[in-house]
């Protein structure tokens, strides 16, 4: 089976999010070298080469907000799994500016 060596690559940067902090699809996008590539953040983990050990759940919209339907399972996976790392919820929606990791592209890949 031959792997997308971009899906690796945005797979190996989702993988470095640390616990405690999320980053949205774009700033992955970004990181990973795929610049306006939001959605192909979203195809690579959904991809099968997306394991179990990717924390897929730290990946959020631009808003701070999850993107599955609220209440549907997968929202609420994401969302036990973030508050159980000690991230905040607040109206349905995290801040960016305090949990966010990827803003700083220095800090990013240094840290």
């Amino acid at each position: 089976m031959r792997v997308n060596p971009k899906y690796l690559a945005i797979l190996e940067m989702v993988a470095k999010i640390p616990k405690g902090n999320v980053s949205t699809y774009g700033e992955i996008a970004s990181l990973s070298g795929f610049p306006r590539c939001a959605r192909l953040v979203g195809t690579a983990l959904r991809s099968d080469v997306s394991g179990p050990r990717i924390p897929w759940y730290r990946v959020v919209n631009s808003q701070g907000k999850l993107s599955f339907p609220i209440g549907s399972p997968k929202y609420k996976i994401q969302k036990q799994r973030l508050v159980e790392e000690g991230v905040v919820f607040h109206k349905g929606s995290i801040d960016l500016n305090q949990y966010g990791w990827g803003r700083d592209l220095d800090k990013a890949l240094w840290s």
